[in-house]
């Protein structure tokens, strides 16, 4: 099992494979260590990627605390700092739009019953005479939509709508040929079928949720609450993040809660449900350091969105001596004087390295989108990442 970490680990880190790694970082000393470890060439892609889908989530957490306790034990760090901010990781998604998550409905829904169609006709099987397709109509209708729409204008907009009706009857109809597809599907006994019928049980319940999303926007012309939209038929359980930063308004993944300690080591991550308010993550993020190291930080430090009087006392009462959480808005004199204190200014020089750390583990690790798939993917994709990034400082230190 160590030998398997290892390997995929080193893909992960190298982002190639062991060849042209080795002859990329010939010289490097960590390229030699891997070298008297394997003594043979890493499998192929598909083999690590078999390996690392039977690896879950929760043990990815464990073995990410077993190199926080191996960077402990070689002096790396020793918990007496603690700097907590979060991100956001995204799916592999495109901009979601109505129109876009209608079509792609349209194209998941007709292959898998042209597939399905086919296999019922071979063997001898009742299948729909009067099937039609409508992928590439329903691609271009979604092209001429957003082409309409551009225009402000009463006319375009009336164009629109009367464009949405006609791609929302081409979705009901194709949902219509899947259901009765997926009925026959299920009563046959070949895996192939048994398969196809499963992927339209998975996909029929989202185009539906699709097309009420699309009516209740666009005819109704309803705002839907982010908590019941549905921005990818692929990704389902992305969100939908706002978190008021002007270059990037909306962003589509989840969002990623970090605390590193002195060392560069990330010694916790959880992957946050929804778009929960900043000020909440102060309280576990202190509780999970406290289990990890046996002993609070002798200073923690977090940016303004966390910073509250409750946050400030619960950190005091659980023994942090010094709290570095600056306060929003007004500050009276005995506050800016207290922010203006030496080992206030010096943790929050250190605190702004926890940027540096999360650029890092986007740019380096992967951590910037991910790219497997479903929400398991997407949480050991993030595990995956926090674990190169760790065993990357330990290799430099």
């Amino acid at each position: 099992m160590d030998v398997i970490l290892r390997m995929l680990v080193v893909k992960r880190l190298y982002g190639t494979s062991y060849e042209e790694t080795e002859r990329q970082v010939s010289d490097s000393l960590r390229l030699r260590q891997f070298c008297r470890v394997y003594l043979n060439t890493v499998p192929d892609d598909t083999t690590l990627i078999r390996w690392a889908n039977l690896i879950q989530p929760k043990t990815l957490e464990k073995f990410n605390q077993r190199i926080t306790q191996l960077a402990i034990e070689r002096k790396v760090t020793r918990g007496r700092k603690l700097r907590t901010d979060g991100t956001v990781v995204e799916t592999n998604i495109r901009p979601p739009s109505d129109g876009r998550l209608l079509a792609d409905s349209v194209r998941v829904l007709a292959r898998s019953v042209a597939r399905g169609q086919s296999l019922l006709k071979a063997c001898k099987q009742k299948f729909l005479e009067k099937f039609e397709d409508f992928t590439q109509s329903a691609k271009g209708l979604s092209r001429q939509i957003g082409e309409t729409l551009r225009s402000k204008k009463e006319a375009a907009q009336t164009a629109g709508r009367h464009q949405y009706e006609q791609l929302l009857a081409m979705t009901a109809q194709t949902i219509g040929w899947a259901v009765q597809t997926q009925k026959q599907l299920q009563k046959q006994s070949q895996c192939s079928a048994k398969r196809l019928a499963e992927a339209l049980t998975n996909f029929i319940p989202l185009a539906r949720q699709v097309i009420q999303q699309a009516t209740r926007r666009v005819l109704q012309g309803e705002q839907v609450p982010a908590s019941e939209k549905i921005v990818s038929i692929f990704e389902e359980h992305t969100d939908i993040l706002r978190r008021g930063k002007e270059a990037r308004p909306v962003e589509y993944g989840h969002k990623l809660w970090l605390n590193e300690v002195e060392g560069g080591i990330v010694s916790h991550y959880r992957i946050l449900d929804g778009n929960p308010s900043d000020e909440k993550q102060w309280k576990p993020s202190l509780k999970a350091h406290i289990s990890t190291f046996q002993q609070p930080p002798v200073q923690a430090s977090a940016d303004r969105g966390l910073s509250s009087e409750p946050n400030e006392q619960l950190a005091h009462d659980l023994g942090v001596q010094h709290v570095i959480l600056p306060k929003r808005g007004y500050r009276s004199k005995a506050r800016l004087k207290l922010e203006h204190k030496a080992w206030f200014v010096k943790g929050r020089h250190w605190h702004a390295g926890v940027e540096g750390r999360i650029s890092v583990l986007k740019r380096a690790h992967g951590l910037g989108r991910c790219l497997a798939h479903g929400l398991s993917g997407f949480q050991s994709w993030v595990g995956w990442g926090v674990i190169a990034g760790n065993l990357a400082v330990l290799g430099r230190t």
